[in-house]
């Protein structure tokens, strides 16, 4: 009868706004929770059957969820370089579990970027969910995979060991003395290179020095494939016949190089302009060339010059840059000799790039690539299924996900440093409550007065 599918309507609207006040109940207390995407019910009438032309049958209401995953809250700044905010769409990939993972583990999504480094290494949030990345390979480059999840493993900014650079380039800002007065007996004993190395390496004591005297030596440092370093000298000699020519030599400690006289590694001569500046293109110009460089074979393989056969080290192939030498009317001097090696380092940061870039900082300034992360895109975010830890796992309405490259294929890009906001608004759900409440109340005002209605109904009788 009508009166008992009144107070079924009252009933279904009890239910469907109980539903309304726990969603609007959850979205308050997850107000300040990282990425929270708010939900919202819905709601939508129910239509019966009407069996008897006159009379009405109340369907009542339902209740419908609606979460809003796709949509995207406020980026804001964080305190740690290891907070993650995605700028536009996707999602990061996580694994409950971290060391290497099989196709078995589960891997779910999320937007909670709020990233730090547990005590095995890992890159773990808040809801200790180890973020996923391609692993650098050796050349430098990522394997990126759009579709296979086994390609990606829990990232690790800890068990790299330590960090080595062996110099490759070395830059060098000195001035040889325009006015000195060149020595015409020096120049006529220099004879053969090797002279001025062999001043720079005297035998033992007693014996006495041998050798040409430089006129000027400077010295630079050079790191080998082990990271320790290595002195290297430069000495000039200015030539007695040509006042803007000088002869030089590169030679390195004879404890460090076999295969040469004296440790000689390279020598030629070094022509200037009238106005001071290195003549590269002059042929005098042999050794301080535009494609100058110092080449030391590896220690064992015979070739000289070579590194010692006692270091066991690798080849060095080192560019020179002498574009910054100067011969100027004062005295010689070396202003600066900068290289780009490193010596052993250890890791003492982490920094992500907006491509996704995940780097080791040493304290040697070297800066290592980890791994890069990739964002999973779906076809209806709207239609994932939320999990423990404030993320979500595929379903049929959400389509496929495909893993895309930070900033590539219409995925957002990643800001180190910031934290995506939860997309609540207290001002709404407030709100929501008071209607929710005003709406409970009138459902339950239909049941007492179904009931009044029902008991009078039954009086009849008496």
């Amino acid at each position: 009868m009508s009166i008992n599918s009144a107070m079924l309507a009252g009933v279904s609207g009890l239910i469907s706004n109980s539903s309304a006040l726990a969603a609007i109940s959850d979205n308050i207390a997850n107000v300040n929770t990282t990425a929270y995407k708010r939900n919202q019910v819905n709601f939508a009438n129910v239509v019966t059957a009407q069996a008897v032309k006159g009379r009405y049958s109340a369907g009542g209401v339902q209740a419908v969820t609606r979460q809003f995953v796709g949509q995207q809250g406020l980026i804001q700044s964080a305190s740690s370089p290891t907070d993650l905010g995605i700028s536009g769409d996707g999602f990061f990939i996580v694994a409950t579990k971290g060391g290497p993972l099989t196709s078995s583990d589960e891997r779910v999504f999320t937007r909670s970027g709020s990233f730090s480094v547990d005590a095995d290494g890992y890159l773990v949030n808040d809801a200790k969910l180890y973020l996923q990345g391609w692993k650098v390979k050796d050349d430098g480059t990522f394997d990126t995979n759009p579709s296979d999840l086994n390609m990606m493993q829990s990232i690790n900014v800890k068990n790299l060991g330590a960090a080595v650079k062996a110099t490759s380039n070395v830059v060098v800002n000195a001035n040889l003395d325009k006015s000195l007065a060149a020595d015409a007996a020096k120049n006529t004993a220099y004879t053969a290179p090797g002279l001025m190395a062999e001043w720079g390496n005297p035998l033992p004591a007693p014996a006495p020095r041998t050798g040409v005297e430089p006129d000027f030596t400077f010295d630079m440092n050079v790191i080998d494939s082990l990271g320790a370093t290595h002195k290297v000298s430069v000495a000039v000699l200015k030539d007695d016949t040509d006042p803007n020519l000088w002869h030089a030599e590169i030679y390195a400690d004879t404890a460090d190089v076999d295969g040469a006289a004296f440790g000689l590694i390279q020598s030629g001569d070094i022509q200037f302009t009238a106005d001071g500046q290195l003549d590269l293109a002059h042929a005098n110009t042999t050794l301080f060339g535009p494609t100058a460089s110092i080449s030391l074979a590896a220690s064992g393989t015979g070739t000289t010059p070579r590194w010692a056969d006692s270091l066991g080290i690798n080849a060095s192939n080192i560019d020179l840059d002498w574009s910054k030498v100067t011969q100027y009317a004062s005295a010689s001097t070396l202003n600066s000799s900068n290289s780009d090696g490193a010596n052993v380092g250890n890791v003492i940061g982490v920094e992500v790039g907006e491509d996704g870039v995940v780097s080791a900082i040493y304290d040697n300034s070297e800066v290592r690539k980890i791994a890069k992360i990739g964002l999973a895109t779906f076809a209806n975010p709207d239609g994932l299924a939320p999990v423990s830890g404030n993320a979500y796992r595929p379903t049929i309405p959400s389509g496929e996900f495909v893993i895309k490259q930070p900033g590539v294929g219409g995925a957002g890009e990643i800001a180190p440093g910031t934290l995506e906001a939860s997309t609540v608004d207290l001002s709404s759900e407030f709100t929501g409550l008071i209607t929710t409440q005003k709406a409970y109340s009138a459902s339950s005002k239909i049941i007492t007065t179904a009931d009044q209605m029902l008991e009078e109904l039954i009086n009849i009788k008496r």
